[in-house]
Formats: structure tokens, sequence, C-alpha cells
């Protein structure tokens, strides 16, 4: 997880950890569910040129850990996660469609996106103050 990935331009280690939750927080998922879902999962990182590094989840959510480009719009990358799996669970097991409602969404509005790093933020802001300002 530590490893740095390079761009073009660039050298980055972004990881994002993302929590998605079912609409009204239902009990949806079996384990035959979430295999499936890590699947669809791992397309769509890999049409975003994201490294998935960490996938699992319960009857009522997800959660992904990501490696992200500086060049990818969290949103964007979050917005098509819920919507490509959103459909394709919905075509690929018709018995989810209960759950889906009027709305034919599987997924809450919201979600959690949460940055993590290698040190501890105040080891960070530590470094940072003692660096040696040119007078």
């Amino acid at each position: 997880m530590g490893s740095v990935r390079t761009g073009r331009h660039s050298a980055f280690a972004l990881h994002t950890h993302l929590v998605f939750v079912t609409k009204l927080r239902h009990k949806v998922f079996t384990d035959r569910h979430l295999t499936r879902m890590e699947e669809i999962t791992r397309g769509v990182c890999a049409d975003f040129e994201c490294e998935p590094v960490e996938f699992n989840g319960e009857a009522e959510h997800v959660h992904l850990l990501v490696n992200v480009p500086p060049k990818i719009a969290l949103t964007r990358l979050v917005n098509s996660l819920k919507g490509v799996s959103s459909r394709r669970m919905r075509q690929e097991f018709p018995d989810l469609a209960r759950h889906y409602y009027r709305a034919n969404k599987l997924w809450s509005a919201s979600c959690f996106a949460g940055s993590i790093g290698g040190a501890p933020q105040t080891a960070l802001r530590q470094y940072i103050e003692q660096q040696n300002r040119p007078g």
C-alpha cells in the first residue's frame, strides 16, 4: 500500500477510502453479490487508471481502498463506481430489484471518502514547520 506510483509528470500515493451505503440501508448483498461487485469495481477502476487496493463489504455497504492518480476527480470516480455497479447489479441479479424501489437506485445518494497517508498529521505538520525557510 505504501508504493509510490508514477505518471507522466508526477509521482503519487493518493489512497482514498470509499464507503457506499445501500438505499435506506437495506440489507441487499450476499457473498455472491459482493464477489461480482468487486469485479465490477475493478473494471471501473481500470478505466480510470486507478489501482484498487482492497474491497470488502457487508449486507448494506461496501468499502473500497483505491490508489487514485492526481488527474482524476474523485467525484467522477465515485459517480462512475456507483452508477456502473448499480446498473450492472440490477441487470445481472434481478432478485435485487425489490431493493431499488421507484428511484431505480441501489445506492444512497451520499458516500464517505477519506484520504489516508503514511505519516500521521501531527508528524507531517511538525516536519513542515521545521523546514529551513530562507531569510
